[in-house]
């Protein structure tokens, strides 16, 4: 009996305990990040499917909450809309949001709400952020034309949807135009939705330098920015630079700004490693977690040369440029423009190679194109993060045309006159057929330093070595010793060993060691000098400390190289005789 009333007791203390939590499930309750989503966005309207011609947001709530959305803001680079009203958006389900003019014909789809000051959606690009009434974010989306990954829907009257919103992350791999016949579903389920889980590991993509102490990491994905803010996540070579802060920068988190504790030095290459950092959906760094990285110079003519030309792509295709570091300096490509020329001559419709920070480091490519999809479907890209997307290149018209490369300050870089007659003779049909310089070194305007690019290399190499690339990389010079056999006795005969030398341009660093039989360096005649066009240097059969050589077999070795990472070596022997 005891027993029973025991448990009669413990229900009832249950069932109440069970009355007094129910108030706090059915409350709204507060949202942390990615509670809320942007799931369709309307940045091109146009009524012809059969939705209104207005824009709209959808956001759905994808969490176990019921959120109010009263102060909540919608806000992209150029206006702030704020929710008034007080709205309980239930666990999975949707809202439109949109402006006053258009709301009466949105409800007829799903739930809507109009504010003032609505963020009017670019139609090719724009970075729609979602706030909570605290300020703080819970979702963005930064689209642009490519995540329509349609050609004929991107031109407007259809909606961009997310695919799967369980990714809410992941960026234009998770959306593409909507299917729905009347161009979207503003309120209701997307017509894309499926499963796409993002399994894909974030990649470092490159860097750029604010100052001295301050250097940004820019990845391919949004970060978690927790374990993007850990300094110890970074790792700086040469030795002797160290991260000591680490902010990730918000709305995407795609950059991440690292203090230093000591100053890059100049002309100095870096390498960056990036460990134990994971993306938004969880996934761990993978193997693409070094970049370089250093403080850039200016670049003045040949430092920066025009390297391979698509002007005449097969059907609707885009053209594309390729530039070639052909120095030792760090490349800054925001301050980069590439120009046409009008009919009387003048420069005209400049654009930047690159509208964010980034670095183009010795050795290294960069392709300049409007649509990077569509080269890397049409073209072996081995790193899309080889590609600078712009909005509009100057025209390249397909029989000949004019292009120039300039400095922040509208000098010439390096420019090119260039013709279709510069394909190899014998191709048929030039339409997506790329030319390419054969030699960094020869002039830009030399028709012969330019062919067609191999069919074997599916006629274009965007972002690495051009498939004709033929030039002679070693240092170009002469080096000669007279007389071969020399006898240092001061008689006036064959006193000395003259070594020769004669550079084929200026700007050469040189050494010239002697070694005796055994390959050990008896006499260091230049070290690391600045060589003439020609010289001629002696030697006297003397040692490092001015004692006489025994007779007997020389070995002379000179190395040549240049800034440009030209190098040569010349290995020859010399016989050293005395009378007895």
């Amino acid at each position: 009996m005891v027993g029973k009333v025991l448990r009669i007791h413990i229900a009832v203390i249950v069932f109440t305990f069970r009355l007094m939590l129910l108030p706090l499930f059915s409350q709204a309750q507060p949202a942390v990040r990615h509670d809320v989503i942007i799931t369709e966005l309307y940045p091109d309207p146009d009524s012809r499917n059969g939705l209104p011609a207005g824009e709209f947001i959808e956001l759905q709530n994808i969490s176990n909450k019921i959120i109010n959305l009263k102060g909540w803001k919608l806000k992209d680079a150029g206006s702030t809309a704020t929710i008034t009203e007080s709205f309980d958006l239930k666990p999975d389900s949707f809202l439109v949001i949109c402006p006053a003019s258009t709301a009466v014909a949105y409800k007829s789809f799903g739930t809507t709400i109009s504010v003032t000051g609505f963020p009017s959606l670019n139609n090719d690009e724009d970075n729609i952020i979602l706030y909570n009434a605290e300020g703080q974010i819970i979702h963005n989306v930064h689209y642009n034309l490519s995540w329509y990954q349609n050609d004929v829907k991107k031109d407007g009257g259809w909606t961009i949807e997310m695919i799967d919103n369980h990714s809410p992350c992941t960026g234009a791999s998770n959306w593409k135009a909507s299917e729905h016949p009347k161009g979207g579903t503003p309120g209701q389920k997307n017509s894309v939705s499926g499963s796409n889980p993002d399994d894909h590991p974030p990649a470092l993509l490159h860097t750029y330098i604010k100052d001295n102490f301050t250097l940004v990491a820019v990845f391919d994905e949004s970060l978690d920015s927790s374990t993007a803010a850990r300094p110890s996540a970074y790792t700086l070579g040469p030795a002797g630079v160290a991260v000591a802060a680490a902010m990730p920068v918000s709305p995407d988190f795609k950059e991440v700004v690292l203090g230093l504790n000591t100053a890059f030095k100049a002309e100095t290459v870096y390498n960056l490693t990036v460990s134990n950092v994971t993306d938004c959906s969880g996934n761990l760094i993978g193997t693409v977690k070094t970049a370089k990285c250093g403080l850039p110079s200016d670049m003045g003519p040949g430092d920066l040369i025009i390297n391979e030309i698509l002007f005449n792509p097969a059907g609707a295709g885009y053209d594309y440029v390729e530039l070639y570091n052909n120095s030792n300096k760090i490349c800054e490509l925001q301050k980069i423009s590439l120009a046409g020329k009008n009919s009387t001559g003048q420069l005209v419709n400049a654009i930047a190679v690159s509208v964010v920070n980034r670095l183009l480091y010795p050795g290294e490519y960069i392709v300049i194109t409007e649509d990077d999809n569509w080269l890397s479907q049409n073209y072996l890209v081995k790193n899309r993060a080889d590609i600078c997307r712009v909005t509009d290149l100057p025209s390249l018209p397909d029989d000949k045309g004019y292009l120039a490369l300039l400095d922040n300050q509208g000098k010439i870089i390096d420019d090119i006159n260039y013709s279709d007659k510069w394909h190899f003779a014998l191709i048929n049909n030039k339409d997506g057929v790329a030319i390419e310089r054969i030699d960094y070194s020869q002039p830009t305007n030399e028709k012969t330093n330019w062919t067609s690019a191999a069919s074997a290399a599916g006629f274009g190499t965007p972002g690495y070595q051009n498939s004709q690339f033929r030039a002679d990389l070693q240092a170009q010079g002469t080096f000669l010793i007279e007389p071969k056999l020399f006898s240092p006795d001061n008689d006036g005969y064959d006193d000395v060993a003259a070594f020769k030398y004669e550079m084929a341009e200026p700007g050469y660093m040189g050494s010239i060691t002697i070694y005796d039989g055994a390959g050990r360096p008896v006499r260091y005649l230049v070290k690391n000098a600045l060589l003439g066009l020609k010289s001629v240097v002696n030697w006297d059969g003397l040692d490092e400390n001015s004692k006489k050589l025994p007779v007997g077999v020389y070995i002379v070795f000179m190395e040549i190289f240049n800034l440009k990472g030209r190098i040569k070596k010349f290995k020859h022997t010399v016989i050293l005789a005395r009378k007895f």
